[in-house]
């Protein structure tokens, strides 16, 4: 008799064929209770000969854990969060584990809603994550009973957060830079309210000292492109290569420079920041770029969320993940 003769399976047809009591498969196949380890594997084999299935509710009262983890995000397009969501998932799902991704789009009325409805799922517990290291997480998260680790984002004092080091990725551009030869280096970045910029034009000045020139404005093409424009209205030397804040701000200064007959990487070498790679792929030449590592960063948050959920101690406070270069043809 196969599957379709007899809909789903139930552990009572699995305790039957193995000759034990329902609470006796039970505790085998969810190694509670005291079952010796012949009882254990008989009803682990004959479970998978019938293609039985547990279901994950009735295993979750038993063991008061749902085997599922919520990600709340304020990311609309998924930009930062899928890449770390699918780093969260290759760990979780190694342990049986579901993740459940919710968007926000940064409406607090939502980000209720989506939180009520995990906490209703009785996820064992949240990752949150957002577009800017310094964004104020929903105040809800910190009354939570279930663990909360925080990634891409900043929690309070004695949670766990993870972040890009933006020091340490500005340092291996510019030196990148350097090591090319190049001596004036400037910097053109996003909104100086962001602290991920700020930390990247402090490593910057460190590194190119007083001679440098840091702009801030908006994390777009246009501001790019108007910042060339800006720079080659003015008189004075002119720098050999620019380190962007980000990929679309690079983009925005690769087709200003083009526009004005400037040979990349040739007359100025560009760097960007993300390895946004439909961004960064497209520009011509292609983008040289660092990459903030974010599958990584949710490979360590499910790690983290894993082991406070199970129990386990962490040391709370920001830890910092190395980011890598990207060399491609603008530098």
């Amino acid at each position: 008799m196969n599957d379709s003769d007899h809909g789903r399976r139930t552990i009572r047809d699995v305790a039957k064929a193995a000759g034990v009591s329902i609470s006796t498969a039970s505790n085998a196949l969810n190694g509670t209770g005291r079952t010796n380890a012949e009882t254990r594997e008989k009803v682990k084999r004959i479970a998978d000969e019938l293609g039985f299935r547990p279901n994950a509710l009735a295993r979750g009262l038993l063991t008061k854990r749902s085997h599922a983890i919520g990600m709340l995000t304020n990311d609309t397009y998924g930009r930062l969060t899928l890449p770390m969501a699918a780093g969260v998932s290759e760990i979780l799902v190694d342990h049986g584990v579901s993740l459940f991704l919710c968007a926000t789009n940064n409406d607090p009325r939502l980000a209720k809603l989506h939180l009520d409805a995990l906490l209703d799922r009785q996820v064992d517990g949240i990752i949150f994550t957002a577009t800017r290291i310094d964004l104020e997480p929903p105040p809800e998260l910190v009354k939570l009973r279930i663990p909360v680790i925080y990634a891409f984002a900043q929690g309070p004092a004695d949670s766990v957060s993870f972040h890009p080091d933006d020091a340490q990725g500005a340092r291996i551009a510019v030196q990148h830079l350097q090591t090319l030869g190049r001596s004036r280096i400037m910097h053109i970045t996003g909104e100086q309210n962001y602290l991920a910029a700020r930390i990247r034009a402090d490593a910057y000045r460190e590194l190119v000292g007083s001679s440098g020139q840091v702009m801030f404005g908006d994390w777009s093409e246009e501001w790019g492109h108007s910042a060339i424009d800006e720079v080659y209205s003015k008189s004075g030397p002119k720098p050999d290569a620019i380190f962007c804040g980000s990929d679309e701000i690079a983009r925005g200064v690769i087709d200003a420079l083009r526009d004005r007959g400037i040979s990349i990487p040739n007359d100025v070498a560009v760097i960007g920041f993300d390895n946004w790679e439909v961004v960064s792929k497209q520009t011509r030449p292609p983008l040289t770029t660092i990459d903030m590592e974010l599958k990584e960063l949710g490979h360590r948050a499910g790690l983290a969320i894993l082991g406070l959920s199970r129990g386990e101690k962490l040391e709370p406070g920001v830890e910092r993940l190395p980011c890598g270069i990207v060399v491609r043809g603008s530098a």
